[in-house]
C-alpha cells in the first residue's frame, strides 16, 4: 500500500471490441481475392482480415458492418478501424467511415492479496454469484456501469465493460469489498 492508504493497481486492457459501418455494400469475394491477410468464411457470410499495426482482427460482412477485436486501447481500436476502412477503399469500394463505437473492453488486474471467495459471495449475496462446481470465480455485476467482474481466489480479477473508463470505475468500486475478504499472500 502507498502512503495515504491509496493502492496503485495495474489494470491491463487485453481486448477492445469495436464496431463501425462503411455505408456501402462489400463484395466479400473481391476482398478475399485481392486483400492481404484475409480468411474467407463463406459459411458464415463474412471475411476475416488481420492488421499488424495496430494488431487487430476484423470480421467484415457484405452489409458493410465491421467488428474489430484485439486492440489494447480505445485509440488503437479507432486507428485500426480507420486503417481497415482505408484498405477497403483502396480495393475499390466507396467507403465512408461511420457509426464507430467501442462495445466491449476486457481487462485483467492482479490484487496484492488472495480472496476468500465464499466469504465475499456471502457478504455480497444479491449481486455476487458463486458456483464452484461450474466456475472457479465469483461473478459480480455492477448494473449502472454495465460491468461484470470475475474474481478468483488468487487475487486475480477479470473485468468486462462497455468502456475503459467503466472498467476502471468498476475496479475502484469493488476494491474495498475485496479488501474486506482478503488474506495475506503465502
Amino acid at each position: 500500500m502507498e502512503p495515504g492508504g491509496d493502492v496503485a493497481l495495474d489494470i491491463i486492457v487485453s481486448n477492445v471490441v469495436a464496431v463501425f459501418r462503411v455505408r456501402c455494400h462489400l463484395n466479400l469475394r473481391t476482398i478475399a481475392l485481392e486483400g492481404l491477410n484475409v480468411i474467407y468464411k463463406p459459411e458464415f457470410g463474412k471475411v476475416l482480415m488481420k492488421l499488424r499495426k495496430p494488431k487487430i482482427t476484423a470480421s467484415i460482412w457484405s452489409s458493410g458492418k465491421i467488428i474489430c477485436t484485439g486492440a489494447t486501447s480505445e485509440e488503437d481500436a479507432k486507428l485500426g478501424a480507420r486503417r481497415l476502412a482505408r484498405v477497403l477503399q483502396k480495393l475499390g469500394f466507396k467507403v465512408r467511415f461511420s457509426d464507430f463505437k467501442v462495445v466491449n473492453v476486457l481487462a485483467v488486474c492482479s490484487l496484492p492479496f488472495q480472496i476468500r471467495l465464499i466469504q465475499f459471495a456471502k457478504n455480497n449475496r444479491p449481486i455476487a454469484s458463486y458456483e464452484p462446481e461450474l466456475h472457479p470465480a465469483v461473478s459480480y455485476r455492477i448494473k449502472h456501469l454495465r460491468a461484470t467482474i470475475q474474481i478468483f481466489s488468487t487475487g486475480s480479477i477479470t473485468v468486462t465493460g462497455p468502456s475503459v473508463q467503466n472498467v476502471a470505475t468498476a475496479v475502484e468500486q469493488i476494491y474495498p469489498l475485496l479488501f474486506e475478504c482478503g488474506r495475506a499472500l503465502r
